[in-house]
């Protein structure tokens, strides 16, 4: 009786194994859709939307671009952590806030554990940005006006928990100042309250600048070298300002579960993407360019950054 129950369960295995590579040769049969957890015109979308139009020639299917904003990004995560794990759904997330949002917020999900690891297609640096207008020039500036009034600057950012929140926070805490904590839902709305004055200063993506340049200022990058794209913003590093280095990489995520097949031909079908002129073009309009790895590589960076993020958040959000 045994046997026979061994022999019926490593047939049945057998089959499963059958029917998921034959699975995976027939992928993709119908679009993909890339749930990006922020709303439209932040960082994170722009790699996505990149990814979108590039894709055509490598893929035989459309990616489709799915804005699932709200709880820093977690909302759209728990759309795909529960999505059926058949390459169909898949989620681009900016890695740094995705982790951080988990660290500081209650959630059952664990970035490097709740989903597949696909590939790296990008780096988002945040930067200190302030209204046009604005009598502040430098970071320094800033700095001493909060100095001179504590609490009573408003500072923007694209949601607590998120990096450029605790960038933003990094740089309070390290240069001991206060200010004002306005949260906004993604760097697209953040961008928008500056221009429109609703904040004395913010942190967002260093790519948020491009286009704008008559409408905000960026005072510095939150970085020790400049931006390799937006390269006439100078670095907190070069201008001796003190700062936590705290950035995100690009990083596409597959439901647990899916078949390795698939997450290899969609990280393959990525590296040529990625590689492709066209993508480089679209990436540089909007301030920013391709950084690639491999899914292994992400997800080693991204334990790598919780190592060295948890005693920061601990200390940052105390």
């Amino acid at each position: 009786m045994k046997r026979r129950f061994f022999i019926g369960a490593a047939v049945a295995a057998a089959a499963l194994i059958t029917t998921a590579n034959s699975f995976a040769a027939d992928w993709p049969k119908r679009p993909i859709n890339l749930v990006v957890p922020y709303k439209a015109g932040g960082g994170t979308d722009a790699y996505a939307r990149a990814i979108s139009a590039a894709a055509e020639g490598v893929l035989d299917v459309p990616v489709v671009v799915v804005n699932k904003p709200g709880s820093g990004g977690l909302n759209g995560a728990n759309a795909v952590v529960g999505a059926r794990p058949d390459g169909y759904t898949m989620m681009m997330t900016s890695g740094g806030s995705f982790l951080l949002s988990t660290m500081t917020r209650e959630t059952k999900i664990d970035p490097l554990e709740s989903f597949d690891f696909v590939a790296q297609v990008g780096q988002l640096r945040t930067a200190l940005m302030v209204p046009v207008n604005s009598p502040f020039k430098t970071a320094q500036d800033v700095i001493e006006a909060a100095k001179a009034d504590p609490g009573s600057l408003r500072w923007a950012h694209s949601g607590r928990g998120g990096f450029h929140h605790v960038g933003g926070l990094g740089f309070l805490s390290m240069n001991d100042i206060k200010a004002q904590d306005v949260p906004f839902k993604g760097g697209g709305p953040t961008r928008a309250a500056l221009i429109g004055e609703q904040a004395d200063f913010g942190f967002l993506g260093v790519q948020q600048l491009r286009g704008f340049e008559e409408q905000i200022r960026a005072l510095a990058v939150n970085s020790e070298d400049r931006d390799t794209i937006m390269s006439d913003v100078p670095s907190f590093g070069e201008l001796g300002v003190p700062f936590a280095a705290v950035s995100s990489p690009v990083i596409v995520f597959a439901p647990k579960g899916t078949p390795a097949e698939v997450t290899s031909a969609m990280e393959a079908a990525l590296s040529e993407i990625v590689a492709k002129p066209e993508f480089a073009e679209l990436l540089a309009e909007r301030g920013t360019g391709p950084v690639y790895a491999s899914g292994a590589d992400a997800k080693a960076g991204l334990a790598a950054m919780k190592s060295d993020a948890e005693p920061l958040v601990k200390d940052l959000t105390n």
